[in-house]
């Protein structure tokens, strides 16, 4: 499977002059392809293909207004062009919002392919990389990237930090035996998730942690004069708060899920509907600094590469109103109750440790039955992981791993 891996680089003066020409014709192709997209669709009702825009981009080179658009490497310009065509794809089949102009505040970012030729060698001193017009690039190799990229994507965030990331082939790793055939996981604010075993995993809140400081931060940005060089200084400082905040998350969310993919044959969540939940204005800044949505993705391609199975319950399933021993569902459970009574077995429940348990009895039940089936069916069904990851359903069921 292809992985990216992304190292920081620090480039030399005359590299982020050249870096800072790339990204400007990037974003300049860019946004013209996309206004060319629009205007044809709007008046001619024509929808332009990349291919179109392509051969308009290499006359658009050879006009004298635009002429400095040749300054810099072909490939990136091509590129962003090509991605213009995926952020259309990605809009048309419900993936992400409609395409949008971007801006030289944002992000910026040059993809380089094979066609530029980019010079990447791995010997006994470590690996180097070299791109056309920029030469040798300083990049702290955290680790070896598995194989030759295909691509290279240099990138400056909006803190002004140079990032270089690498599309490799790289193949799946054998992970340690598990320790647990399965582990259901129920993520929340109060704990950022609990465990059917009944361990909370603390919710580390960066993003509260550095409030304090990020609001002191925008408001000098906000009394600071537009387009003066202390406005500039004031939106770097408050990129770099939500720079570390990302970072502290991210770094969180990688040990956890490596942690869950390693102990668990299989890892069971429920399908949230985060968009959704992000529109209650009172917890919208909570579940935001959670990073729900980024947690799962990270379990789906790692329980992917090391050969684990990730499984997901529906959402509507009334995980935290059923009881996990007996089966029997609650009319209603208020968030304010964190622990209760079953009324038929009388078993004792913590809210979120047994929304876990039966999160992972309906996501079991769901890869052996397929999607609808309930957590008692698959409690009543004794369904079982095998030593290959393969849920399995009753005692006549063999292992199929």
């Amino acid at each position: 499977m292809k992985l990216r891996y992304r190292y920081r680089f620090y480039p030399t003066e005359a590299q982020a002059r050249t870096l800072a020409q790339t990204f400007g014709c990037a974003r300049y192709v860019y946004n013209w392809a996309l206004e060319a997209r629009e205007r044809a669709y709007r008046e001619d009702g024509e929808n332009l293909s990349t291919y179109d825009l392509s051969k308009q981009l290499t006359a658009l080179k050879r006009e004298e207004a635009t002429a400095w658009l040749a300054e810099v490497s072909s490939v990136p310009l091509q590129q962003a062009v090509r991605n213009l065509g995926m952020a259309y794809t990605n809009f048309f089949e419900g993936r992400a919002g409609r395409p949008r102009f971007k801006s030289r505040r944002d992000r910026q970012s040059a993809t380089y392919t094979k066609n530029a030729k980019f010079k990447y060698a791995s010997t006994d001193d470590g690996p180097s990389l070299a791109l056309p017009k920029l030469g040798r690039l300083n990049i702290r190799w955290s680790r070896v990237p598995p194989s030759e990229p295909s691509s290279v994507t240099i990138t400056r965030d909006a803190a002004g930090r140079y990032f270089v990331t690498l599309v490799c082939d790289a193949p799946r790793r054998e992970a340690p035996p598990a320790e647990r055939a399965a582990v259901g996981v129920d993520l929340g604010l109060a704990h950022f998730c609990t465990l059917s075993t009944g361990e909370k995993i603390e919710n580390p809140r960066y993003l509260e942690r550095d409030l304090k400081k990020l609001r002191r931060a925008q408001k000098a940005l906000a009394r600071k004069q537009k387009g003066s060089a202390n406005r500039e200084k004031a939106r770097r400082r408050v990129a770099r708060i939500h720079a570390s905040v990302k970072d502290r998350r991210a770094d969180f969310l990688h040990k956890l899920s490596t942690r869950l993919i390693r102990e668990n044959q299989a890892v069971c969540v429920e399908d949230l509907n985060v968009e959704g939940m992000m529109k209650n204005r009172s917890l919208a800044r909570h579940i935001g600094q959670a990073g729900w949505g980024e947690f799962v993705r990270m379990l789906e391609y790692k329980a992917e590469l090391h050969g684990r199975t990730l499984l997901k319950c529906g959402r509507f399933e009334p995980t935290s109103k059923r009881c996990s021993r007996c089966g029997h569902v609650r009319d209603a459970l208020p968030l304010g109750v964190r622990e209760w009574t079953c009324g038929e077995c009388g078993a004792e429940h913590d809210r979120d440790a047994n929304a876990a348990k039966n999160i992972m009895a309906a996501g079991l039940a769901v890869a052996a039955s397929g999607d609808g089936v309930s957590p008692a069916l698959a409690t009543a069904c004794e369904v079982t992981v095998c030593e290959g990851g393969t849920p399995v359903r009753g005692e006549a069921n063999r292992c199929r791993g």
